[in-house]
């Protein structure tokens, strides 16, 4: 079973968003934030894609990470935060359209670390969202006593 340690988790990712500069860089938007699930979008430009006209896979393994890792920071106690441990993605279609639309959502919730997997889909005129991207990831709790090392 799945819970939150931090009944302010939404109001704390709210602010942690903010400090997100390379997601707002990118132009990416959360949508959806409940205990150990997050959702967002990203409106596809030109700066977001490869030289053949697909969504950048660095775009979309970012995204996979943000919602991933936000899931996990849904859970852990007021403070504390998370990292990266371990992030696999795996690509199944080129991203082509108008819009991703990535989910995270936390699998398995651990002391030290949550396993978390994230989805990213295409959207494309009003087409049904298509699955281009799934990774998985591991997500490192860091206690507040760990950041002063």
């Amino acid at each position: 079973m799945i819970q939150t340690f931090n009944p302010d988790f939404e109001q704390d990712i709210r602010e942690k968003l903010e400090r997100q500069e390379f997601m707002k860089l990118m132009g990416f938007n959360v949508t959806k934030i409940e205990v150990g699930r997050v959702e967002g979008e990203l409106i596809l430009e030109q700066k977001h894609k490869q030289h053949k006209g697909f969504a950048h896979g660095g775009v979309i393994a970012t995204l996979a990470d943000i919602v991933a890792g936000f899931a996990a920071v849904s859970l852990v106690p007021k403070g504390h935060h998370v990292v990266t441990a371990e992030i696999k993605v795996s690509y199944f279609h080129p991203g082509v359209g108008d819009k991703l639309i990535a989910k995270g959502y936390v699998l398995k919730q651990g002391r030290k670390l949550n396993f978390c997997e994230a989805e990213v889909y295409v959207v494309c005129g009003n087409d049904e969202p298509l699955l281009i991207a799934k990774a998985t990831t591991s997500m490192a709790n860091i206690t507040p006593e760990e950041l002063k090392r």
